[in-house]
């Protein structure tokens, strides 16, 4: 594109007329406004590249990748010394899209590797607000992508995490993650797309990026999704069920290739049996050989953990948009367990009579579902609280849990379970991951975590950014109460079994995130703001800085900020335009914050649980700073991270040197779509052998970490298509599909991976 006409594009993309002498139209329906053709032999000043290359390639180059004219970007996204990899495309001044009506952000995508790549593409506008999307670009492929930016999908809650396209096209959709769905589009500051954790280089061509205007909407793009057996009507696949009969008979020669026998190398808890013996203790342990940690199993084998999170009917169910005017019993004041960790909470025969429909969007997504009287109606559930989603109360059905009893028959939890403990056995796997139903506990087969959630009615904080719920106030007395009245149940369910490796309490708590002061620093800011009259942690915050500087005017010099006594700081104040020593002091802060929250837990597990590990609250990689990993060090046995990348980035994970912790990754998943399932999950594979290749990828750099004992992936069973009943989450993140069926190719994956797991994870121990 001449340089001319992309400043033309910067200061008149306006209002809907052509943004340049060259703006191409597909067909007739559909008009592309071109945004960059990148047709000039410079880069445009509207392109910012981090941590990559990029430059204007001939097609002479490289036919494939030039899809407009006789030039296309070609972009290298770097991976040896940057998490973190991305193109910009920045206007001098926004964008207005503002009068296009109904429109999309199209491009044109090549990827040249023999492998996929996994991008993310976002759109911010003036006001800070981002739009993000992702997709994967297949190996040796070209295509058009696009991000739906103003249009009837947008408007809509369907409880989905990602909808179906919402008209028929060949071009491939970016696939919803996070954000705000409907931007300004009158003031667009930049276009993103960009990569992390890449494990390689990775090149990509764009060419053509274009606005185009939507076709129209197919009124049926959300009905009619799912059939029977809780699969999609609209995707075939190689292990598609047909039938009843194919169910059973797909069932039966799997059953038959189980025979639940240890890999040769397995001690009786699945530890090492042929490297070194250490001390046994009767119970998991952690030890230091060296510079590398690795737990002990109860007989002083080494011991590396690595299976599956999640498996449990908790999450297996998906509002079925009806809901009931009576009969629905209100939750236990002293209740332990969020609803969404429970099983399906059936309601009474009296309240199904008053059923009706409350969301008929839900309703009619479905092709069947049973009727009350039909024997596979047990699966039907009941959620009197979600996250998110088109209800926030409503009826569910366990699509998975009827693909059980068409299997095994009424007493199929028996056999579900039976079977489930043979594949982790046969799969290779050492032990379950978090969130494992307590009917495993005591079979003493297979080694386990156990879990619970410290809720009631203690004060909260906030970061700020509470994703899945404000935080606790550890020292209100209250929260203590709270963790030892879960302690308490998980020590009843584990009966100091020496199968239990370690206790999880809580998951992926908002602590705060890096790349701000305010986003870092939310929970101290926030309750800076409060009474210490209401909030038991304002209180300690206080008596800190009294205790620090004595004279309130030495803080507010030191803060520099015009507060005038200790009573208005008691009072709540506002902070900003930071100074190093009031940073200083948030970090204080912050750690004795989380510190006083690791503290209690630990304490409280500990009483009741003294012979087990002491695991965390998992951290999620966007919730997690040096000040809470640093007080969680102080009180966890073993520090744990959920990482949803393609891998463990080693400038990333630097940090663990300093911890000097045992850790491991309690969750992590890579997703396709080939098999009708609507998202990936958080990382995208074009196939199923895709995911299985990525899934070794990821393995690959946990196995050689020093620091690593373990690695959880999550999850058991695909999600349901249209979404679980908690938070819409519909991902392909399963070992097995809906019906139960394994996905082979990640089977095959793990036993490839765990044959020699303990040779290439602890060999070099042997040779010392």
């Amino acid at each position: 594109m001449p340089e001319q006409s992309t400043v033309k594009n910067d200061q008149a993309t306006a209002k809907g007329e052509n943004l340049n002498s060259n703006a191409k139209t597909n067909n007739a329906d559909n008009q592309v406004l071109t945004l960059l053709d990148f047709e000039s032999s410079s880069l445009p000043d509207v392109v910012v590249v981090e941590n990559g290359l990029a430059k204007p390639i001939h097609k002479t180059q490289n036919q494939a990748g030039v899809t407009s004219g006789n030039q296309a970007l070609s972009i290298q996204f770097l991976a040896k010394e940057n998490y973190k990899s991305s193109i910009s495309f920045k206007p001098k001044t926004p964008w207005d899209w503002s009068e296009l009506g109904d429109f999309s952000l199209a491009m044109d995508i090549s990827n040249p590797l023999d492998e996929s790549t996994h991008i993310f593409g976002q759109v911010f506008d003036k006001k800070g607000q981002t739009h993000t999307r992702s997709v994967v670009i297949p190996k040796r492929s070209s295509n058009t992508y696009y991000i739906e930016l103003k249009g009837h999908d947008l408007t809509l809650e369907t409880g989905i995490r990602s909808n179906p396209p919402s008209w028929q096209s060949d071009d491939q959709q970016f696939i919803w993650r996070w954000g705000t769905k409907q931007l300004d589009v009158s003031a667009i500051s930049a276009v993103k797309l960009s990569v992390t954790s890449l494990l390689n280089d990775k090149p990509l061509i764009i060419d053509n990026l274009r606005l185009i205007k939507n076709p129209p909407v197919d009124g049926n793009y959300l009905a009619n999704l799912v059939d029977e057996f809780g699969q999609s009507t609209r995707t075939d696949f190689k292990q598609k069920i047909d039938s009843l009969a194919e169910l059973n008979q797909v069932s039966q020669q799997e059953l038959a290739s189980l025979d639940g026998q240890l890999m040769p190398d397995r001690s009786k808890f699945g530890g090492w049996k042929t490297g070194p013996k250490l001390q046994a203790t009767g119970f998991f342990r952690t030890e230091k050989i060296g510079d590398t940690w690795t737990l002990v199993d109860p007989e002083g084998y080494l011991f590396f953990s690595h299976g599956i999170a999640n498996v449990r009917m908790a999450n297996t169910s998906t509002m079925t948009g009806v809901d009931f005017k009576r009969g629905i019993v209100a939750r236990a004041a002293d209740d332990v367990t969020p609803e969404d960790s429970k099983g399906l909470n059936g309601v009474s025969v009296e309240a199904q009579q008053s059923a009706y429909v409350s969301s008929a969007l839900r309703r009619d997504m479905f092709s069947w579902l049973p009727s009350y009287d039909d024997p596979l109606a047990r699966h039907y559930g009941y959620r009197r609280e979600v996250h998110s989603g088109a209800l926030d109360k409503g009826e569910t059905y366990s699509f998975y849990q009827a693909n059980l009893q068409r299997k095994y028959g009424d007493n199929f939890i028996e056999q579900w379970r039976d079977v489930t403990v043979d594949r982790m056995i046969n799969w290779g796997f050492t032990s379950f991951g978090n969130w494992i139903d307590p009917m495993f506990y005591h079979l003493d087969r297979f080694a386990y975590f156990a879990n619970g959630w410290i809720i009631g009615d203690f004060k909260k904080v906030s970061s700020g950014a509470d994703y899945w719920s404000p935080l606790p106030d550890p020292f209100d007395p209250v929260f203590r109460e709270r963790a030892a009245a879960t302690v308490a149940v998980i020590a009843d369910e584990v009966k100091q079994n020496p199968w239990c490796i370690g206790i999880f309490i809580d998951n992926e708590k908002s602590w705060g995130m890096t790349g701000s002061h305010e986003g870092r620093y939310g929970v101290v800011i926030h309750t800076l703001g409060r009474s210490s009259q209401d909030s038991p942690t304002k209180a300690v915050f206080s008596q800190l800085m009294k205790d620090k500087y004595g004279d309130i005017r030495q803080l507010s010099e030191a803060w520099q900020q015009p507060i005038t006594s200790w009573q208005a700081f008691d009072a709540g104040i506002a902070t900003q335009d930071f100074t190093p020593a009031q940073l200083q002091d948030f970090a204080l802060l912050l750690e004795t914050y989380a510190a006083e929250y690791f503290k209690i837990v630990k304490q409280e597990v500990k009483k009741k649980l003294p012979n087990h590990l002491y695991m965390g609250a998992r951290f999620a990689d966007w919730g997690m700073t040096p000040e809470i990993v640093s007080a969680a060090a102080k009180h966890v046995d073993v520090m744990s991270y959920n990482f949803y990348k393609e891998g463990l980035h080693a400038k990333h994970w630097q940090f663990l040197k300093d911890v000097d912790m045992p850790s491991i990754i309690g969750e992590f998943h890579v997703g396709a779509t080939d098999t009708g399932l609507l998202n990936p999950g958080l990382v995208h594979a074009q196939s199923q052998q895709d995911r299985a290749n990525m899934y070794s990828d990821y393995m690959n750099t946990v196995i050689p970490n020093d620091y690593f004992v373990g690695a959880h992936w999550f999850q058991y069973t695909d999600s349901p298509l249209t979404g679980r009943a908690y938070d819409g989450e519909n991902y392909n993140v399963g070992f097995v599909s809906v019906t139960d069926t394994p996905y082979q190719e990640i089977v095959e994956a793990t036993k490839s991976i765990m044959r020699d797991i303990y040779p290439n994870k602890y060999g070099h121990l042997v040779a010392k």
